[in-house]
């Protein structure tokens, strides 16, 4: 396998991602390939975005910078709730998809426990640009 990204070392330039996910497409035959890239500056401060690729586009989320972070866990779950949430409200726009469950699980990251207590209204408005990037609570 060629190393378009340096996975191990943190390297988070999505565009290295792309050839990862076409040889997975490739080899598995999945319909779409998803994954989140944090960058781990500490323990309470992340930079947060994903990528999903559907075999012709390949599509890279804005990036989020969490701080405080006040507790990580509950934050792939609602990643993932919020892919397919994305999916269903928007079948045919998988960019808007992804934007959607990369806000939901950057506002996760803002709440203590296992579950994420926001509205879809809250998730809009951050993935629609209210906050810059910069998530706060």
């Amino acid at each position: 396998m060629p190393r378009d990204a340096d996975v191990e070392g943190g390297e988070t330039n999505a565009e290295g991602y792309k050839g990862i996910f076409e040889q997975m497409m490739k080899e598995f035959g999945f319909k779409y390939v998803v994954s989140t890239l944090r960058e781990s500056y500490s323990a309470t401060f992340n930079g947060w975005k994903a990528m999903i690729y559907n075999g012709k586009e390949f599509y890279q989320s804005k990036r989020y910078e969490i701080n405080p972070i006040i507790d990580r866990v509950g934050g792939g779950d609602s990643f993932s709730g919020g892919l397919i949430h994305g999916m269903l409200k928007y079948p045919d726009n998988q960019g808007a998809a992804l934007e959607f469950a990369v806000a939901a699980s950057a506002l996760k990251h803002t709440i203590n426990g296992d579950y994420n207590l926001v509205s879809e209204d809250e998730v809009l408005s951050l993935a629609g640009g209210n906050a810059n990037g910069r998530v706060q609570r």
